[in-house]
């Protein structure tokens, strides 16, 4: 069954509402550009998870936000900016998710295959200037070759309750990410989109 993480939020009564769901991952902000950036407020969001697993999304970290954002209980460590292998080796690879921005319906596999001993994989639509969380689909036929290749695919861009189960006939991967289509707007979560979301999933399941 494909595993499902509502990421960008940004209020506490959005943590508490989503720990009603079945949802395997939460996601949080750490990038002082995006709207849905939590600032201080991480440590506390991050205790308000119940069951799932938490990640924490940085754009070219320091290592020592990185390990503050470890020892406030960050399960994993999203990386959406040009970290090198050698940089979440430090971290430890097994604790990162690397994203790919798809560009033109274009991937540099060469690139990817570096990545091969990470958590997973996350690929998202390139828009410029914006790392992730665009809200927008890319070419699914390369998530789908990603997949084949044996990567642990968490797939995003654009999904919401309308496409998540095309999404996950067309693509099998490993996880489906979703910001945008379960919000009002950015950083604040629609309680009725994700129970539709849900919905939807259930009648699959």
């Amino acid at each position: 069954m494909v595993k499902i993480k509502i990421c960008g939020l940004k209020e506490e009564k959005d943590v508490e509402f989503l720990n009603k769901f079945p949802v395997d991952y939460i996601g949080f902000i750490m990038y002082p550009k995006s709207p849905r950036y939590v600032k201080e407020k991480l440590k506390e969001l991050l205790s308000l998870v119940k069951k799932a697993k938490k990640v924490v999304v940085f754009v070219n970290p320091t290592y020592e936000e990185v390990r503050e954002a470890l020892n406030y209980g960050a399960d994993l460590i999203q990386l959406h900016g040009e970290e090198t292998p050698e940089f979440a080796k430090k971290i430890g690879l097994e604790r990162v998710i690397k994203a790919f921005k798809v560009k033109e319906n274009k991937l540099n596999f060469e690139k990817l295959s570096f990545w091969k001993d990470a958590y997973g994989i996350l690929l998202d639509t390139y828009v410029k200037g914006i790392p992730g969380g665009t809200g927008k689909t890319f070419n699914w036929d390369i998530a789908k070759k990603v997949v084949s290749l044996g990567y642990k695919v968490f797939l995003a861009g654009g999904i919401d309750s309308q496409n998540i189960l095309e999404a996950i006939k067309e693509v099998s991967p490993y996880a489906i990410d979703i910001a945008s289509g379960v919000e009002l707007y950015p950083g604040k979560k629609d309680p009725q989109k994700i129970e539709e979301l849900f919905k939807n999933l259930k009648i699959k399941n």
